[in-house]
């Protein structure tokens, strides 16, 4: 009789392997990373890169110097990435530190947080419900949406709802709160999609996706005892275009501040 220990480990590792693999783009070991070709190159997920586009838009009319930001889901620009990045940036900490698996030209001694954020609920325009904070979420026939990388994908939202649910310590709201979730979205653009599609209630989010989408969503923060708070950060690559750095030093001026802070980014 085979031994029963052995022969499960032996199904259920690659599964494990596999699912591990997931969470995470893979390096290529065939691409050489070479920044300095004269254009600032930032790449990261979706949500800061609007308020990015401002500020290099302001930066390339004072100075003249190219920034292109590329941003979305990690699979869409991984491999470009891993070539040309002049600067990485990470929607929240744990965010960062899942994009230094991949970006071994990185090194996680020079990530630098930036600027913040709090958690808010997004609302359908108009707030039809009337919903005014967290305990409105725990009223039956409420549709939620929250953002979940689920073990597969890279995301800044990954927890931020439970953390709001359970931040007085109670086991009660986050069941209650559990409860009315109708989609859990891999990704905040996953999730604006399932917000509007599926016409929910609410959405644990960041500031930046109703202002960008005023059309669609209202913004209704939470009381200070619920609010939770993640940064943005960058890191330079060892190789970085020289202009890169100065960028950096623009985004976090008085200047980068003062429009970071239209698309609810403080420090």
């Amino acid at each position: 009789m085979k031994p029963v220990i052995p022969a499960l480990l032996a199904a259920v590792l690659p599964w494990a392997l596999c699912l591990s693999a997931t969470a995470h783009e893979i390096p290529d070991p065939t691409i050489v990373h070479n920044a300095r070709d004269g254009v600032v190159r930032l790449y990261g997920a979706g949500g800061p890169d609007t308020a990015f586009r401002k500020v290099a838009a302001a930066y390339q009319k004072k100075t003249g110097v190219q920034v292109v930001i590329t941003a979305g889901p990690e699979p869409t620009w991984t491999k470009n990435a891993q070539a040309n990045a002049d600067i990485l940036w990470g929607t929240a900490e744990q965010d960062i530190t899942a994009f230094l698996e991949t970006y071994k030209t990185f090194s996680s001694r020079d990530v630098m947080p930036i600027y913040i954020r709090p958690a808010i609920i997004a609302v359908q325009k108009g707030n039809p419900k009337g919903i005014r904070g967290f305990d409105d979420l725990l009223k039956n026939g409420m549709k939620i949406v929250v953002t979940e990388g689920s073990g597969v994908a890279n995301t800044s939202g990954t927890g931020v709802w439970e953390d709001v649910a359970g931040r007085l310590g109670s086991l009660d709201d986050v069941k209650r709160f559990r409860t009315n979730i109708v989609a859990f979205g891999k990704g905040s653009g996953a999730s604006y999609k399932a917000f509007v599609s599926m016409h929910a209630d609410a959405w644990i989010t960041w500031p930046d996706w109703p202002i960008t989408h005023p059309e669609q969503a209202d913004l209704v923060p939470l009381s200070k005892a619920r609010t939770i708070w993640r940064d943005v950060n960058v890191v330079l690559a060892p190789d970085a275009d020289p202009e890169a750095r100065k960028f950096v030093g623009f985004l976090t001026s008085e200047e980068g501040a003062r429009i970071m802070k239209t698309e609810g980014w403080v420090r």
